[in-house]
């Protein structure tokens, strides 16, 4: 069974320490099986979680025996990082285990140096903290996560249960993901990044809930062929201001924001059905199956047949939309 290690330091953030527990212990497999062992583990016997004090179970030793380790943000992220946590980290890292920080951890993972020469991302409050004190950090404050393969990286609070369901995910497949997801009261993909959620010293234009009749409308038509003229027109605005409302409030552009809905459909059709790709490319809105294929790998980072042997295989457990008191809940 799969591992994961959840790192408690002195400070720790409560929220992002308990979202990959959480997460990960109750996901399931389609057998009903647990698909995680989750241990919590600390250098010293009580760990201080600012309103409270907590006992990890395990020391850090526990690290080397996991396949997945989170390192949650911590309260003060300019704090030193003890070295024992410093070489546990980079022990687990030599062995080949995945390694992934919520929040302001990613403070802590870059001083391992484990980042360096890497993209990675945090809360957006800690991004100008991150790139400062570790400059060959590519630091990317607008996405929700960042995957280099074994080191991940999320932004703040509920990113990290974005970043928990991807790698649920990445491990099982879509549907003990989509299960996870919905114990989690979470949708498997959130569109948009951290831009949507930056303080501004200027307010973003008003009318959040505003654009959402437009996105039901865009997810409704997206295997049309729609250009921004045709969005803004729906919109009933110009061209400029529907490019303003949409980089304020969901940190995108229109087309980018259509191309993901159309790549999220083309995921669900490659999991549950045989149509070819090309007949795929065609049903999500997209007259060229190479453009296809080219925007599916840029959004997903793997080809359409890839995930379709990745993922296929997992969408075929109907145990898994079991309603919610028949889930891993009541178990």
């Amino acid at each position: 069974m799969h591992t994961v290690a959840v790192l408690a330091l002195d400070g720790v953030i409560a929220f992002d320490l308990s979202t990959p527990v959480e997460v990960f212990g109750r996901a399931r497999l389609p057998d009903g099986r647990p698909a995680y062992r989750v241990r919590v583990c600390a250098a010293a016997a009580e760990v201080d979680a600012g309103a409270f004090a907590l006992r990890a179970p395990y020391g850090l030793d526990a690290l080397a025996d996991a396949d997945t380790v989170i390192v949650p943000g911590v309260a003060d992220p300019t704090r030193p990082v003890p070295p024992e946590i410093l070489e546990g980290l980079r022990r687990a890292a030599a062995a080949g285990t995945r390694i992934a920080s919520v929040c302001a951890g990613a403070l802590v993972l870059a001083a391992t140096g484990l980042l360096d020469g890497l993209r990675a991302t945090t809360h957006w409050a800690a991004a100008g903290l991150l790139a400062a004190r570790h400059p060959h950090v590519d630091v990317d404050p607008d996405v929700l996560y960042v995957d280099n393969g074994q080191f991940l990286t999320s932004a703040g609070a509920a990113a990290g249960l974005d970043l928990c369901l991807y790698m649920i995910r990445r491990d099982h497949g879509s549907v003990v993901a989509a299960d996870a997801a919905r114990l989690s009261v979470m949708p498997l993909e959130r569109e948009g990044g951290q831009a949507q959620f930056i303080v501004h010293t200027q307010p973003p234009a008003p009318g959040g809930a505003g654009l959402e009749p437009l996105l039901r409308w865009l997810e409704e038509n997206a295997g049309r062929e729609l250009g921004l003229d045709d969005i803004a027109d729906r919109a009933g605005m110009s061209t400029r201001t529907l490019n303003r409302r949409f980089r304020d409030q969901l940190g995108t552009t229109p087309l980018q924001w259509l191309h993901r809905a159309r790549i999220r459909r083309a995921q669900h059709l490659l999991e549950t059905t045989p149509h070819s790709v090309d007949r795929i490319a065609g049903q999500v809105g997209f007259g060229s199956p190479t453009a296809f294929r080219d925007r599916f790998k840029r959004v997903v980072g793997t080809s359409p047949h890839a995930y379709r042997r990745a993922f296929r295989g997992t969408a075929e457990h109907p145990e898994l939309t079991k309603p919610f008191a028949d889930s891993a809940m009541g178990g």
